[in-house]
């Protein structure tokens, strides 16, 4: 039960997040990309300030106190890494851009053990590997051509940047956020990131107008707000700030998995390589979070 409930939102997280890369891809024939995470956001933000005022209220005190890092985890965070990740796979291929993502729990754990001075156990260190290992055979169906004629680009900086985005939201809002809850840090934050996405929206013209977009269009965006932006970063934020960004950041592999079945239900062929990165991933991400037993572990410090 104590796993259950630690982990299953996060795993709901991985779900919903695996969605919404398929639904993107619709959207995007619709939608600019600012313009999709302009009002994806901007919705969201919506739900999140009524859910706030109704269960907690605006504390005026909160907002005071926390202003400038609830600023600076909506550029970071809902600004920075939407924008980056968007742009950035316009210049490079989708198998370099989830690769390079698969290196955000390394990526968390070492601004966590800079910036927070957590302490990154063997255990941990194993579990990111494996899960990695998961995430390379799932995306190159275990292919080594693949891997070796793999090529870098300006878009691969640019996706690396809003990874970087990413690890740092997580860390960076238990760092400085004082005395607020998830649900406050969240909503605050991403009213601040939807704002700068829809100015930047603004000079980003949809491919078409929004009075001849479908409503199937509409209603994607309407699942990525209320599911992947209000619940997934609800669930990520309290998991960062329960089990810690190490942890936490782990069940980012997950998404990869989550959208090959959710491929292979629609129809694409999944190969045996992919099941068995697949099961890597899902082995380190229990190995990682302490859902599985290990012998006696070290802890991997710097001084």
């Amino acid at each position: 039960m104590k796993y259950l409930n630690l982990y299953l939102p996060l795993v709901g997280f991985a779900v919903f997040t695996g969605a919404t890369f398929h639904l993107a891809k619709y959207t995007v024939d619709y939608f600019s990309p600012a313009s999709a995470a302009a009002w994806r956001f901007g919705i969201a933000a919506i739900v999140m300030g009524i859910v706030l005022i109704f269960k907690e209220g605006m504390k005026k005190v909160d907002l005071q106190k926390n202003s400038i890092p609830y600023l600076l985890l909506g550029i970071i965070g809902i600004f920075g890494f939407n924008t980056l990740f968007f742009v950035g796979l316009k210049y490079t291929s989708p198998v370099n851009g989830a690769l390079i993502m698969g290196l955000n729990p390394l990526l968390t754990s070492l601004f966590a053990r800079v910036i927070l001075k957590e302490s990154i156990t063997k255990r941990q260190m194993a579990g990111i590997i494996l899960a990695f290992i998961g995430v390379l055979f799932v995306l190159t169906q275990g292919s080594f051509d693949t891997i070796r004629n793999l090529s870098f680009s300006i878009g691969d900086i640019i996706i690396m940047g809003g990874n970087i985005c990413w690890a740092l939201y997580g860390v960076l809002g238990r760092r400085f956020i004082k005395g607020a809850t998830s649900l406050a840090s969240t909503t605050y934050s991403m009213i601040f990131g939807a704002v700068c996405l829809m100015i930047f929206s603004l000079f980003t013209p949809n491919p078409v107008p929004l009075t001849d977009i479908p409503f199937q269009a509409w209603g994607s965006i309407i699942f990525m707000a209320i599911f992947t932006s209000v619940l997934g970063y609800l669930w990520w934020n309290k998991g960062i700030k329960t089990i810690g960004a190490n942890k936490t950041s782990l069940f980012f592999n997950l998404v990869p998995v989550v959208a090959m079945i959710i491929s292979f239900a629609a129809g694409s062929p999944v190969a045996f390589s992919q099941i068995i990165g697949a099961v890597f991933v899902i082995f380190g991400v229990l190995i990682a979070s302490g859902m599985i037993a290990v012998p006696k572990e070290g802890i991997i410090t710097s001084k």
